[in-house]
């Protein structure tokens, strides 16, 4: 996948790309990245890209002149164009995968108070929110649902890494734990140690319930599981104790 961005502040996106998994991902061949300083279409001497509103109001919108020719320097017409905007569409599992499957994406790091409509008018697919919260830092947002799409990309991160992770099932992960198996007198569960699978895997699937009915019980309404029972959701099949069936 090739990920071009668009900002005002380069330095902020290329330390993402050139660390920890990105970085792997970037040497493999499986991302390519492309940074466009957008003040390198600015016209004036002082590299202008900003002026204040029309209609009155506070802060300063991005114009609309260097964001054009720096999005037709990336053939943005032909691409996939994402605008993170607290506006836009909330962001979540399933439209991260659905942006992973495309071959190349175009994002544009607002600032101050935003964009120029015409920019979203002519360019962008896709408003996205990342929540209902307010950021000083269109790079930041970008970066959000850059990390959350690069990573499923095949050969970046296993797949049963994946498959065990928050949203994958509709539920919140179960907790996880390392050596040592005693800590400051604080234990590791007893069922992690057993070597039990089916067991383990029964503990995992309830303590994820349980912490999804804590903090998310959203997402039990909207998979229909609101008002079961913990016990509906455990394995009953048996099993021995090396979990083999």
């Amino acid at each position: 996948m090739k990920i071009n961005i668009l900002t005002l502040f380069p330095e902020i996106i290329s330390v993402y790309f050139n660390n920890s998994i990105m970085s792997k991902a970037v040497e493999k061949g499986l991302v390519d990245f492309n940074i466009v300083n957008i003040r390198d279409f600015a016209k004036d001497k002082h590299k202008t890209c900003d002026d204040y509103p029309y209609g009155g109001g506070a802060g300063m919108i991005l114009k609309p002149d260097p964001l054009f020719e720096a999005l037709d320097s990336v053939s943005a017409s032909a691409i996939r164009t994402i605008y993170p905007s607290p506006s836009g569409k909330v962001f979540n599992q399933a439209y991260a995968k659905d942006l992973s499957k495309e071959k190349e994406l175009i994002f544009i790091c607002g600032r101050y108070e935003g964009i120029d409509q015409r920019v979203i008018d002519r360019y962008v697919n896709d408003e996205i929110c990342i929540g209902d919260y307010i950021l000083s830092s269109g790079e930041i947002a970008a970066l959000v649902i850059i990390d959350s799409v690069y990573r499923l990309l095949d050969g970046v991160i296993s797949s049963s890494s994946l498959e065990e992770e928050s949203f994958e099932k509709g539920i919140l992960e179960y907790p996880q734990y390392t050596r040592p198996a005693d800590f400051n007198g604080i234990k590791v569960p007893d069922v992690l140690l057993s070597g039990h699978a089916l067991n383990i895997k029964n503990w995992r699937l309830e303590k994820s319930l349980e912490k999804t009915k804590k903090y998310r019980p959203d997402l039990l309404n909207r998979n229909n599981n609101c008002g079961c029972e913990m016990g509906d959701y455990v394995d009953k099949s048996g099993g021995d104790e090396n979990g083999l069936g």
